[in-house]
């Protein structure tokens, strides 16, 4: 059970601007999937998918029980009508090691999700629970907050946004981004400074600015 949380060994180390930085704008959620209290810890883990229907949330209440220890339980949704979970679900989930939840959709119960610390990131909140008839596959590719996430891709979510690292890329990017920051933990305000305004200032001449 413990393979989950070693998945994501390292990431939690990494900021979600860093890892904007490596992948490009098409691994990074839209700004609507959002950290729903402050301050948040950044989470990071393998994608635990799940989708779930207009008006239902039978499958996240479903996965809670099936999601390993350290998963990051992402939610295809879009449902901006009825809540997919609630302080119990969230509860649960926090009790079986579940690092957070990622949900294009709506939650409830939200003082208590935040009195618990149990991650989540969505749209919003709405007191109005969904129906549990639908069934869907678990673990196949979703779509949440405009990103197409594969089971097992590295989830890692922060205060700045939600960014996806496909399974297959894990280690080039980690790779990455630990070199990226090391390079910025070595440089001044000084030195960076002086090579932004060099590099503006050249940006500006190119295109004929004058001033």
């Amino acid at each position: 059970m413990a393979d989950a949380t070693e998945a994501a060994d390292g990431f939690t180390e990494i900021p979600t601007t860093t890892l904007a930085d490596v992948l490009g704008r098409e691994q990074v959620m839209d700004i609507g999937i959002r950290p729903l209290w402050q301050p948040v810890p950044r989470i990071a883990g393998p994608a635990f998918t799940v989708r779930c229907p207009q008006g239902d949330n039978l499958m996240l209440h479903a996965a809670i029980h099936r999601a390993q220890p350290g998963s990051v339980v992402v939610v295809e949704s879009g449902d901006l009508d009825h809540a997919l979970a609630g302080g119990n679900v969230c509860a649960v989930a926090q009790r079986r090691g579940v690092a957070g939840f990622v949900a294009d959709g709506l939650i409830r119960d939200l003082a208590e999700v935040r009195e618990r610390g149990f991650p989540v990131f969505a749209r919003g909140i709405i007191p109005i629970p969904g129906g549990k008839k639908a069934v869907e596959p678990l673990n196949v590719q979703v779509r949440c907050g405009g990103v197409a996430v594969d089971a097992g891709d590295i989830v890692v979510a922060d205060e700045e946004g939600v960014v996806v690292v496909p399974a297959a890329r894990r280690d080039e990017v980690l790779g990455a981004a630990r070199a990226k920051l090391a390079k910025e933990a070595g440089e001044t305000l000084d030195a960076w400074e002086e090579a932004h305004r060099t590099r503006i200032d050249t940006i500006l001449r190119d295109q004929g600015f004058e001033g």
